[in-house]
């Protein structure tokens, strides 16, 4: 480099600082669309959002790291949307499809649907919150318990067929 040259930063420009968080924003979205499909009961639109937010959060990550954009700001933002993707979201599908059935059963079988719902979510942020603050002190190497994205498939129904009310 010549003395008269400035030296250029290796700083990633602003709109690439923007590129991870639109994914993130993208499955926030979509955990929110599977929440009012829930309401509309319209629960394989549904389930479909639910698998697209996981295929979105698989994205920003590795946008970010590809681009050099990684931040704390990401790393917070990407666990609210984790929240509503994959914690609140799958608790209210299934609240909608099934659980809040258990009302038929009584009062205290209704409020056992909704606590059930209730204690997924409750978990999921347990679990993003422990994820946060270890985020920097923890071997990245080793990834420790069920991450977020990979809870709702254990939560779906696999029999194929729908309990759903008609």
């Amino acid at each position: 480099m010549r003395m008269d040259e400035t030296p250029r930063s290796t700083k990633p420009s602003r709109g690439i600082y923007l590129l991870p968080n639109l994914f993130t924003t993208a499955a926030m979205f979509a955990g929110f669309y599977a929440i009012v499909a829930a309401i509309g009961a319209r629960y394989t639109e549904a389930a479909i959002a639910v698998f697209v937010a996981t295929l979105l959060d698989g994205l920003d990550g590795r946008v970010a790291r590809l681009t050099g954009t990684q931040s704390e700001f990401g790393v917070q933002y990407d666990s609210l949307s984790d929240l509503v993707s994959f914690g609140l979201a799958p608790a209210l599908v299934m609240y909608t499809w099934s659980l809040s059935a258990l009302k038929g059963f009584g009062p205290m079988w209704g409020k056992i649907g909704w606590a059930a719902a209730f204690i997924y979510a409750a978990c999921a942020a347990l679990r993003l919150a422990r994820f946060n603050t270890q985020v920097n002190v923890i071997d990245k190497r080793y990834f420790q318990g069920l991450a977020s994205p990979a809870a709702p498939a254990c939560a779906w129904p696999s029999s194929g067929r729908s309990n759903a009310p008609t």
